[in-house]
């Protein structure tokens, strides 16, 4: 019974590898007409054809599986990848027989969201073709392509035989930091809250030097001008930005699953635009923090953003400063988080969160 068992393992794993196509039916049942009239006929003319016909098809799974043989891939992504964001990778097909080419070889990835299928119509032996092939995570997180798999139905297109390709290639994929609905908005009225607390002067006294050509003359300091001669600006010290804090809490129940992962999301879009600007940013959550640009780029962020999870039963974490302004997503009652210290916070829960969980 155990010897039967692996008999039958050892022919489906071999039928596996490769596929019988549309003509290819139309063709073995083609053959099998002339076959059974061979047999009624007793015509040694059909049994001629047949036997080319079982030639050709024997022909035909030799020359595809050795298409296949020898064939090497790699395959390379850039740095940074954002979900839901098309980048561009490389992929090298290398053939190392001698002097035997493929032909007709097509190239797929285990998984058909992440890459498109490649066609390569000839490889030349010992060659090494390289191809740019966009791709699209759907979802942040490690993403793992760990088998490609070539085809090819070359000569006749009876049969495609498919062949494995084992490459362990990991990939960070950050979360998207395209704007969703919403986003802008938030991002519009963060930013004029804390204008609104630096409005006025915003800069303090620093030094009367000599002017500069092409310098404003709204700053132009007249009386020290009248006292020295010469053209004398106020100078002064630029106010420092207010920093941005943010904390992601990590403690979501079961049914607030898709708001954490919009949360994220959110965090991602205004962590890229406080970078593009320049500005501090402090992200905070239980499982990390990163303080921008002290401890980390904005890379560093997305990097921690990409790998969080949601950490149920863990207490909330209080502010790290008080005159930051401070941005709260959290799914908890608010009581907790005033307790924690959060009582300027601007909390954003899954009812507060101005978009929609991304589809």
């Amino acid at each position: 019974m155990q010897a039967r068992r692996q008999v039958w393992a050892w022919v489906r794993k071999r039928f596996q590898r490769f596929r019988v196509t549309r003509g290819g039916w139309l063709f073995l049942a083609a053959a099998a007409l002339v076959g059974a009239s061979a047999v009624v006929t007793a015509n040694n003319l059909l049994f001629l054809i047949l036997a080319a016909l079982l030639a050709a098809l024997l022909v035909s799974n030799f020359v595809n599986r050795l298409s296949l043989a020898g064939l090497e891939l790699d395959f390379l992504l850039p740095e940074h990848v954002s979900a839901r964001q098309p980048v561009t990778a490389r992929v090298w097909v290398r053939n190392t027989k001698g002097w035997v080419p493929a032909f007709s070889v097509q190239l797929a990835g285990a998984a058909a969201s992440v890459l498109e299928p490649l066609y390569f119509p000839v490889i030349p032996g010992g060659a090494v073709l390289e191809e740019a092939v966009e791709v699209c995570f759907l979802r942040r997180g490690v993403h793992s392509e760990s088998s490609f798999r070539f085809a090819t139905s070359f000569p006749f297109g009876f049969l495609e035989r498919h062949a494995e390709v084992a490459l362990q290639r990991q990939a960070l994929v950050y979360p998207s930091i395209a704007p969703q609905p919403g986003f802008e908005e938030l991002l519009a009225s963060i930013r004029g809250d804390i204008d609104v607390d630096q409005r006025g002067r915003g800069h303090d006294f620093y030094r009367i030097r000599p002017y500069e050509p092409f310098e404003s003359a709204r700053h132009v300091d007249w009386k020290a001008t009248a006292h020295t001669g010469q053209l004398q600006v106020r100078e002064f010290a630029r106010e420092k930005e207010r920093l941005l804090e943010i904390f992601l809490d990590a403690d979501v129940p079961a049914g607030a699953a898709g708001w954490f992962e919009q949360a994220v999301e959110c965090c991602a879009f205004l962590a890229w635009q406080v970078a593009e600007r320049g500005g501090p940013l402090r992200l905070r959550s239980q499982e990390f923090e990163v303080a921008m640009p002290e401890t980390g780029d904005v890379y560093e962020v997305l990097r921690r953003l990409a790998l969080v999870e949601p950490a149920p039963g863990q207490p909330p974490l209080g502010p790290a400063e008080a005159d930051s302004y401070q941005l709260v997503f959290s799914a908890r009652p608010e009581r907790p988080l005033l307790e924690a210290g959060w009582t300027d916070a601007r909390i954003l829960g899954p009812e507060a969160l101005p978009c929609p969980p991304p589809v």
